[in-house]
């Protein structure tokens, strides 16, 4: 979901979290909760397409002259959803697979429709991951807590391991950050550097030069601890 919503803050978008077949869920409140503490203030709507539960709050956010896109893995209901918001049947969709309940994978373009309010709204393909590409801004927001956090450190470089003073390992020793979001930005700010590296080839020898210079202290510490021995 993070990575998500730092795609739509880099695209300069308004997301929009829908969670989807609410009527195959006993209890969809704890399911909730998790997103919209990773979401801040982002919308969260729980609708069933086939029941019609949450399609009037959803409905609101498409007006006359807005354009959304409809983004998530195949399966997830996005065409059903087009079709709910639409009033009539325009994309094809096919049932849930019998035994595990997971919808199939049905569009295999994109699609452009008007809906009654005037509002215009693509559906797409689903998509089995969604890459970043010079995102940086759209994870900075997406991850504003972690970043709040990381500047309160008391030194500018800290690398957020076992230096004096980290206020993200005082937050993750008592519990104000969780572990799991702590690793997901770690995850997608390695990811970044990775692309920054692969078509920068400056990004690419600092980085060489970075790890030169670590794995020459290592050998350094190691044998000074071997002669201490």
């Amino acid at each position: 979901m993070e990575r998500y919503l730092a795609a739509v803050w880099e695209g300069n978008a308004d997301p929009v979290i829908v969670l989807t077949k609410s009527d195959m869920c006993d209890d969809i409140e704890p399911l909730k909760a998790a997103i919209e503490a990773v979401a801040f203030g982002v919308p969260v709507h729980v609708i069933s397409a086939l029941t019609g539960e949450g399609l009037e709050p959803l409905a609101r956010h498409l007006s006359v002259g807005k354009t959304a896109v409809l983004l998530g893995s195949s399966g997830v209901g996005k065409s059903t959803l087009v079709n709910a918001l639409a009033g009539k049947s325009l994309m094809h969709t096919q049932a849930v697979v019998e035994g595990d309940s997971l919808g199939r994978h049905t569009t295999t373009h994109r699609e452009l429709i008007l809906l009654p309010s005037g509002a215009l709204i693509l559906d797409t393909p689903g998509m089995r991951e969604l890459g970043l590409y010079e995102a940086d801004s759209g994870v900075s927001t997406a991850f504003a807590d972690v970043e709040t956090l990381a500047a309160a450190c008391r030194f500018h470089d800290c690398r957020h391991g076992s230096e004096p003073g980290c206020a993200v390992q005082v937050a993750l020793a008592d519990g104000t950050l969780e572990r799991a979001r702590w690793n997901s930005y770690g995850k997608l700010q390695r990811e970044l550097a990775f692309e920054e590296r692969k078509n920068d080839p400056r990004a690419r020898a600092e980085a060489r030069k970075v790890w030169l210079r670590r794995s020459k202290n290592y050998r350094a510490q190691k044998k000074f601890r071997e002669r201490e021995e």
